[in-house]
């Protein structure tokens, strides 16, 4: 059962007998939705719709687990003391916090199923516990994540710097249109319904090593995006895909710094790269 302990995570737990409604009417995830045996992803947006904190969540007994980076924790949550009022609430963080990420086609007793990469066919599991000596790196994590084109922020996007729909949120069950208002929910729906998402998570493949994180992915000299996760030759990126489309189309030379790459939707997305017929009959 391979497995790779994360020392980055935090943990928030939300507890009370108004934890769910405060919850449902902040964050991005459904919470009604949510099993009782799975991890989903979700974010708190900015009122202009754009991702403030993003995290996984889970439930624990009667509480919610909200599972995000170190650096995160304190001011996400310093933001939910904000919005919980006089919320039967209690919030309470555990940082850092014990998270152990396990690669095993069955469920393993006590996990939850993660479930971003659920949505990409990969069987992974988050464990709240400390598991003991790790049997795999960190880097085994990320080339999954690139494989799966699984996005987190930090090495892939800033936070307050991009939309949900970017890092695929409304397609890994992590952004909801059927529940009510929540902080941003204006903006992100009109974005659904209008069709405007143009920057999407892409994998990148080059036939020789990457540039850093954070190198910028051109087409004739104009940037289309930035590099985010980089593992040798292959890595993640956020690009315009209309753009990123009509360069495939023409067949000009997209760019990673000054290296050539190709770009790949995620298949388990079902989108496609737009091209100039489909927006001209848009």
């Amino acid at each position: 059962m391979p497995k790779v302990c994360l020392n980055d995570r935090a943990i928030i737990s939300v507890s009370g007998k108004d934890a769910e409604d405060l919850l449902q009417s902040l964050i991005t995830t459904d919470i009604g939705a949510l099993g009782s045996d799975e991890a989903r992803p979700g974010a708190l947006l900015t009122p202009q719709g754009k991702i403030l904190f993003d995290f996984l969540i889970s439930r624990d007994g009667e509480a919610l687990r909200l599972e995000t980076t170190s650096d995160q924790a304190e001011p996400l949550l310093k933001r939910l003391t904000m919005y919980k009022l006089r919320s039967v609430v209690d919030l309470s963080l555990q940082s850092p916090a014990p998270v152990t990420v396990v690669f095993e086609e069955e469920q393993p007793a006590g996990s939850y199923r993660d479930h971003q990469f659920e949505k990409a066919g990969k069987s992974v599991f988050r464990l709240y516990q400390d598991m003991g000596s790790p049997e795999a790196d960190v880097s085994e994590l990320e080339r999954l994540r690139i494989a799966s084109g699984v996005a987190v922020s930090g090495p892939d996007f800033a936070l307050q710097d991009v939309f949900p729909h970017d890092v695929l949120l409304d397609l890994n069950g992590g952004l909801s249109f059927r529940k009510g208002c929540y902080v941003g929910q204006e903006v992100v729906s009109r974005m659904q319904h209008r069709a405007t998402a143009r920057r999407r998570v892409v994998i990148v493949a080059s036939e020789a090593p990457l540039p850093p994180t954070g190198a910028s992915i051109t087409v004739n000299g104009r940037s289309i995006g930035s590099l985010g996760t980089v593992r040798h030759k292959a890595g993640l990126a956020i690009v315009r895909i209309d753009k990123a489309g009509e360069a495939i189309t023409k067949g000009d030379t997209i760019l990673a710094g000054d290296v050539p790459v190709t770009l790949t939707l995620p298949g388990w997305t079902g989108l496609s790269f737009p091209t100039e017929a489909d927006e001209a009959s848009a």
